[in-house]
């Protein structure tokens, strides 16, 4: 079959050979949203967040940031849990985004990348070079059929994220052209430039909308799947001859020779493991397990290090979201009243040892953050709004209920009642109730655990005026086929849900909070939000012409949202607390919004105290 393919490529090569050669030579190694100067110039040699000369070899484990099995391996379908790092380790993107500008790609199976000037298309030229792991050449006909694939079987997000696709034109055995229906969405371009190249030889034959199973998938990046243990764990195993090692993209990372992903179904019995030895790496979720879980003898002399990483990082929005399905969360008191009641203050001081900062925003630690009154261009936006949102949006900076951290909250729930009061909830038999005798009643679903010990008082605190909390935990399964369902009264959620910010928003934002996507089985839309004036400034955002027009869309968006309560804002850290093994070399510079983890090295075969790394690091021995 590849014999076959190689030769019809060949044939449609020379029948285009004119056309091709021209088309060929233009582009550039890299796109920006706006059009502005990338930070690295065409010929650079490496990123700067990089070692160039960091030693190949040794291995890294590491657990899974999913609670629970994975029920499939590729990342691409909206069937359960699966491995995410396939994404990054066994299929190349047609351009790599940089992990220190905010949104910026640059080539790698794609050897040059030409927008048009207009914004009305996008022309991929591939590299030669570029190979699948079974030395199939990959063609500009394995990209227009991922497109399609992801298109007609592949998760929600790719239907939304490409909608303004037209078509997808092949110019040549290397060369293909997206065409777009308008060019109102700057991202689109970059969208599809981060996209993975999928086999067309290997997946027409499997599976993929249903995630093609346990089977390892062939790719055409730096590592190949090489045991799976199905649901438990998988390791990968870097190629030495893989076609983009030599790249100015890939200089200085991927460096291990075997990487272990290690799922487990509690975060307790992960820390123990690592205490023992058992795996290197974990991203830690919880601030007490962070602070004091890992204490010991390893700890103590330095085997076991900690670290905040990527401290400049953006961080997603999370919060305990409201279902706004359910009857009880259509009025917009009801929902303000509820979140006056959870005590962050309090919880961050006892429960999580002052770890945290609170919230008060859907782009936390970012510029887009609404943390001022709008100026004169937001004001622009927001006026035809008027009357279709919250006033207190053009008049009043949004800040999360704040307590004293006593315990003692009287005065938010004598609030929280007025509030219910002029929504027409009663007290009855110390219960609240509405006009129809129903009482004020909702319950928490947990899919991940570890939530009870800060919603039990939570729980005292609405029982105390006569609402009930429910609190329910389920296993991970039946967790995301209610979540898909819609299915929940509230649960916790991050956005996007898989935990990594959005530095530079475009269409996932309609995944996350636009109405054809409220109830869309496999989007993002965890409050069920359907409102025409959040549609109207997310179609503004992404028809943003410069990165200023977009900043300002995206704080009158988060204007809209905070005051909407939605949901109750949560928590995030200064930056991303991880526990590792001390055996590991890292890059001066570490990347502005990314751990860094494929640029790590290994110094040690096993761990070193603090000592005798510093002493290996001396040496160079």
């Amino acid at each position: 079959m590849s014999v076959l393919r190689n030769m019809a490529a060949l044939l449609f090569g020379s029948a285009l050979l004119c056309v091709g050669t021209s088309a060929l030579a233009a582009g550039s190694h890299a796109l920006t949203v706006y059009g502005e100067a990338p930070k690295y110039p065409a010929g650079f040699k490496h990123f700067d967040f990089v070692n160039p000369d960091a030693p190949k070899g040794g291995s890294l484990s590491r657990a899974s940031m999913e609670i629970g099995q994975y029920n499939y391996i590729t990342p691409y379908a909206d069937q359960g849990i699966s491995v995410v790092q396939v994404n990054d380790w066994v299929y190349a993107p047609l351009a790599f985004r940089s992990l220190d500008e905010p949104y910026t790609v640059y080539a790698l199976v794609a050897q040059q990348i030409e927008r048009d000037p207009e914004g009305m298309w996008v022309r991929f030229t591939l590299n030669p070079k570029a190979r699948f792991a079974d030395g199939t050449p990959i063609t500009a006909e394995d990209v227009r059929y991922t497109f399609n694939l992801l298109m007609t079987k592949g998760s929600l997000s790719y239907r939304q994220q490409y909608a303004d696709v037209q078509d997808v034109l092949i110019e040549g055995p290397r060369q293909v052209r997206f065409t777009f229906k308008n060019n109102l969405n700057r991202t689109l371009a970059l969208d599809l430039a981060t996209m993975r190249v999928l086999p067309e030889h290997w997946w027409k034959t499997r599976d993929f909308a249903n995630g093609g199973g346990f089977e390892p998938p062939l790719g055409s990046g730096p590592y190949r799947v090489s045991k799976v243990d199905a649901g438990r764990s998988i390791s990968f195993q870097r190629d030495p001859d893989w076609w983009g090692k030599d790249l100015p993209v890939s200089r200085g990372l991927y460096n291990f020779d075997s990487l272990t992903v290690n799922f487990y179904g509690d975060t307790d019995v992960a820390r123990q493991l690592l205490q023992a030895g058992a795996f290197d790496y974990n991203r830690e979720f919880s601030s007490s397990g962070y602070v004091v879980g890992y204490d010991s003898p390893a700890l103590r002399d330095g085997r076991l290090q900690k670290a905040i990483l990527a401290t400049e990082k953006p961080t997603a929005a999370q919060g305990f979201v409201f279902n706004l399905q359910n009857p009880i969360f259509q009025d917009r008191r009801v929902r303000q009243a509820i979140s006056l009641l959870w005590d962050f203050e309090w919880t961050n001081k006892q429960m999580m040892r002052g770890f945290y900062v609170r919230q008060n925003s859907f782009w936390p630690k970012s510029e887009m953050a609404a943390s001022a009154l709008p100026d004169a261009e937001e004001l622009k936006i927001l006026e035809p709004l008027r009357g279709k949102v919250p006033d207190e949006v053009f008049t009043t900076v949004y800040e999360a209920p704040k307590t004293d951290g006593s315990g003692y909250i009287r005065d938010k729930q004598l609030q929280a009642l007025k509030l219910l009061a002029e929504a027409g909830w009663t007290a009855k038999n110390n219960r609240l109730v509405n006009a129809a005798g129903e009482p004020l009643e909702f319950t928490f679903l947990d899919g991940q655990g570890g939530f009870d010990r800060m919603l039990l008082p939570f729980k005292r605190t609405l029982a105390q005026i006569g609402i009930t909390l429910n609190l329910r935990r389920i296993d991970s399964a039946q967790y995301i086929n209610r979540l898909n369902a819609r299915d929940y009264d509230m649960i916790v959620c991050a956005f996007p849900r898989s935990g990594d910010p959005i530095v530079s928003p475009g269409r996932e934002l309609y995944s996350l909070y636009a109405s054809q996507s409220a109830t869309q089985v496999g989007s993002s839309n965890a409050m069920v939000l359907a409102d025409p004036a959040v549609d109207q400034l997310i179609d503004g955002l992404v028809q943003a012409n410069s990165r200023e027009a977009m900043v300002h869309y995206a704080r009158a968006l988060d204007r809209v949202l905070q005051w909407g309560y939605y949901m109750i804002p949560n928590y995030y850290s200064k930056g991303t607390p991880t526990v590792y093994q001390n055996r590991f070399g890292m890059p001066a510079v570490q990347p502005a919004y990314d751990e860094g983890l494929n640029t790590w090295w290994e110094v040690s075969a096993k761990p070193l105290t603090t000592q005798q790394m510093s002493t290996q690091l001396a040496g160079g021995q």
